[in-house]
């Protein structure tokens, strides 16, 4: 015959540990986020603030190529891309290019764009100053705009074994129509409009 007491406590127990697997289950997304943007893993780039990229100096005769990438996800009528496919860059030096996107629709739509580097162990040593990713896009029907990104390669790139031979990086941006868009629209500084 089985103890009343035990089988409550069993089905608590039970309970808690479906109740923590909610949980974890909604916390994951943005754990990984944040594990990503800490580690550089899976080709997360790192974000820095003037400050910090005012300390980082360029590397005499040590230069990278960044290739520019820009996609738009099914279904987002928007025209998205680099103004330029490559630069060379110098190792630690302070560096802009900017990316063009114009709405084809006849509706103002909110994008974000996702991102990553390739190859992944250059992604920690990517560092961004300002980015468009960082906020997301209000474009209104026909609209079209430059969106700039600073950025700089960290010359600890040099010291890590398995990224001081990588001899190009690429920066890829793919825009997604945002499902909860913010209440104001922000202009590509991140400034509400």
């Amino acid at each position: 015959m089985s103890d009343p007491s035990r089988n409550r406590r069993t089905a608590f127990m039970a309970l808690g540990v479906a109740v923590a697997m909610l949980g974890l289950g909604y916390a994951s997304v943005p754990l990984y986020r944040l594990f990503c943007q800490v580690t550089g893993f899976g080709g997360t780039t790192q974000r820095v603030g003037e400050a910090q990229a005012a300390e980082v100096r360029a590397v005499a005769g040590k230069s990278i190529v960044v290739r520019f990438d820009g996609n738009v996800a099914r279904g987002l009528p928007w025209k998205f891309g680099p103004d330029e496919v490559t630069r060379t860059v110098a190792i630690g030096e302070r560096s802009m290019t900017t990316f063009h996107a114009k709405n084809n629709s006849a509706r103002s739509i909110t994008g974000t764009a996702t991102f990553n580097v390739m190859p992944e162990q250059a992604g920690k040593h990517f560092s961004k100053i300002q980015c468009f990713c960082f906020t997301e896009q209000t474009l209104k029907p026909g609209e079209e705009v430059r969106m700039p990104v600073i950025f700089y390669v960290d010359p600890k790139i040099l010291d890590d074994p398995s990224a001081k031979d990588i001899g190009e990086i690429t920066l890829s941006y793919t825009f997604n129509e945002a499902r909860y868009p913010a209440s104001k629209p922000l202009d590509p500084s991140g400034a509400a409009r």
